[in-house]
């Protein structure tokens, strides 16, 4: 766990959302709006989550839905391209998530040069999408062979509006992606971006796992924050900091980062880090 310290330079790190919008070959891609569009937009998000004062970023294909088991090539090309883009203005700590896709998540983590990952590695869960089985033995070795020694991954294990098919309690499967897999933390989450993560279920993996990094996946506000700090070591958010805490419009459009809401959210970290001195 001390690796977060070390990465992000403070206790209780806040990573928040970057969700670029659809892309090329999505189903929600508009074809009248270039990826020079999507780059911008991404631009002015990331700014706007770094002045609002978070300790890192994680970069998603939010848009991308339904989302790909194997994502096609286009998308983690585009997802490359667009974080190529921004780069020089990535001031903090930064991670990558090709949502659904482990083996793009590492391949993209590789080519951008982020500092950690997210996704669902490990497990079997059925969903919208069908059945998802992930083999962590390859994609391991695959890290191995990139080199990406210093990569920190962040495992879902209960993932976002997906079923586990594992009848193992959360706290055997806690110590079990730790113990095999090696997961640098766990990700806890509700059934779906912007809602409230169970705070029984936050104790129940720390207590679990106390030497790994546990995160507060989703809901986090700053009305909540206090509480899912007694037992989260971090937390990621992103449907709070957009404008009126929306994930979309009405029309199905990504909503932009309101940098007053990362600093209204930030000014409750800061003092909760100040009474933990």
């Amino acid at each position: 766990m001390n690796w977060a310290k070390e990465l992000f330079k403070v206790e209780k790190p806040i990573i928040g959302m970057l969700h670029l919008g659809a892309l090329p070959g999505d189903p929600r891609y508009k074809y009248e709006n270039s990826l020079d569009e999507l780059v911008k937009l991404a631009r002015k998000d990331l700014l706007a989550l770094i002045e609002g004062g978070v300790d890192g970023v994680l970069i998603s294909n939010e848009f991308s839905f339904p989302y790909q088991r194997k994502m096609d090539f286009i998308t983690v090309a585009a997802m490359a391209r667009i974080i190529g883009e921004i780069k020089s203005d990535i001031s903090i700590p930064f991670g990558v998530d090709a949502i659904s896709d482990g083996a793009a998540t590492l391949e993209l983590a590789c080519a951008v040069d982020a500092d950690f990952c997210r996704g669902t590695f490990s497990g079997v869960y059925v969903g919208d999408g069908g059945l998802y089985d992930n083999d962590f033995s390859k994609l391991l070795r695959r890290k191995t062979e990139l080199h990406l020694d210093k990569l920190k991954m962040l495992y879902f294990i209960n993932p976002e509006s997906d079923r586990n098919l594992d009848t193992r309690s959360l706290s055997e499967i806690a110590k079990s992606t730790v113990f095999k897999a090696g997961a640098d933390g766990l990700c806890v989450s509700a059934n779906a971006a912007g809602e409230d993560v169970d705070d029984n279920l936050l104790k129940l993996v720390k207590e679990s796992v106390p030497e790994t990094l546990v995160l507060a996946n989703t809901g986090c506000k700053p009305s909540t924050i206090k509480e899912k700090f007694k037992f989260a070591d971090a937390a990621v958010v992103g449907t709070y900091f957009k404008e009126d805490g929306k994930l979309q419009d009405e029309n199905g459009e990504n909503v932009r980062v309101d940098s007053n809401r990362v600093k209204k959210l930030m000014d409750v970290v800061y003092q909760i880090r100040k009474d933990l001195e």
